[in-house]
């Protein structure tokens, strides 16, 4: 896995990329900007990228813009973005610009070693990794919307493990069910949320953005 890391923090970005490369992953290049990193990504041809949410000029939305950019110039590229607070619009912004390989996570999430490198070999194989405080707190700000509200309770749960980037059978574990319950409850959320089999967009991923959608257009 070659990865390359923007993060305009040096001993972040220093310390980050020594726990990946003590995990024998390579790191091929960092950068502080949003523009370096993008002349990496054209230079190394990276299977990953690690970006930064805010990074100079502006720390707005660099690392966001940046990610969207990247994956234009690289389709396939696999996108993890790192914020230090939960955005939502920053958040929808990235996975509509991609259904496969991007991940967006809070920054504490690093310190738990494990989970991170498990949401960046997801993202990686193509996977999605929405950090669950992120999932949480869009869950609660759009509980009043009519498409959620055919969802049961079990079913929202399913869809925020969905959101996590989670398969079924680790679904099925976290929620202490069977595998077969998990894809009853799947299939109940495609009904409910209006998702044909004949939908060229992934339907699981299309659950996803049109949760997140709901919620950026009533933001």
């Amino acid at each position: 896995m070659r990865i390359v890391m923007a993060e305009d923090d040096p001993l972040l970005r220093e310390g980050l990329a020594l726990l990946l490369r003590a995990e024998g992953l390579d790191v091929v290049a960092t950068a502080g900007t949003a523009d370096g990193i993008l002349d990496a990504i054209d230079e190394h041809e990276p299977d990953v990228a690690i970006l930064d949410v805010r990074m100079p000029p502006t720390h707005t939305d660099e690392g966001i813009v940046a990610a969207v950019e990247a994956r234009r110039r690289r389709p396939g590229l696999a996108v993890l973005v790192l914020s230090a607070y939960v955005e939502q619009s920053f958040a929808t912004d990235l996975l509509t610009g991609g259904v496969t390989g991007v991940g967006y996570l809070l920054k504490e999430r690093v310190g738990r070693v494990e989970e991170f490198l498990d949401a960046l070999h997801r993202v990686a194989a193509g996977g999605t990794a929405i950090d669950p405080d992120v999932v949480a707190q869009l869950f609660t700000r759009s509980r009043d919307d009519s498409r959620l509200d055919r969802l049961s309770p079990r079913e929202r749960d399913v869809l925020a493990l969905m959101a996590e980037g989670l398969g079924n059978s680790a679904i099925a574990e976290r929620l202490v069910v069977t595998d077969g319950a998990v894809h009853k409850h799947i299939r109940s959320i495609f009904a409910k949320l209006d998702l044909s089999p004949t939908d060229r967009m992934d339907r699981r991923v299309a659950a996803v953005l049109r949760y997140l959608d709901d919620v950026r257009r009533r933001g």
